[in-house]
């Protein structure tokens, strides 16, 4: 069974950045799509950005326009999300998920399929 695993969460002030990454245990992008989203205490999970494997559309959260960005790395079956700027609203679990959505399922929890296990970015001075 494929999984994805994130790492690069942790504790950081207001304005400071990481970078996580979500990493596949096979070849399995594709013509897929790798999806970032995240879940507050007592709240949905919640879309924060895409990406398309093959042709690089991206998609993000009106949340996070302008301060993350996702990027790939084909080689090593690897999807970054970029986060700068953060806010303690950003608070919360990160999890990458991998599916083939449609346009209009591609900032929607139906369109991924397969899903990791989560990481930990709390923002906080």
């Amino acid at each position: 069974q494929v999984q994805l695993v994130e790492s690069g969460g942790g504790l950081v002030q207001p304005g400071a950045s990481l970078r996580l990454s979500c990493t596949a245990s096979e070849i399995i992008f594709g013509t897929g799509a790798v999806g970032w989203f995240r879940q507050a205490p007592g709240t949905e999970r919640e879309f924060v950005a895409a990406r398309r494997w093959s042709g690089g559309n991206t998609y993000y959260a009106d949340s996070v326009k302008g301060r993350f960005s996702i990027s790939r790395d084909t080689a090593a079956s690897t999807v970054y999300l970029q986060m700068n700027n953060l806010k303690p609203e950003d608070t919360a679990v990160y999890y990458c998920a991998f599916g083939r959505p449609i346009l209009s399922t591609i900032a929607t929890k139906r369109g991924y399929t397969t899903w990791g296990q989560g990481t930990q970015v709390t923002v906080a001075s």
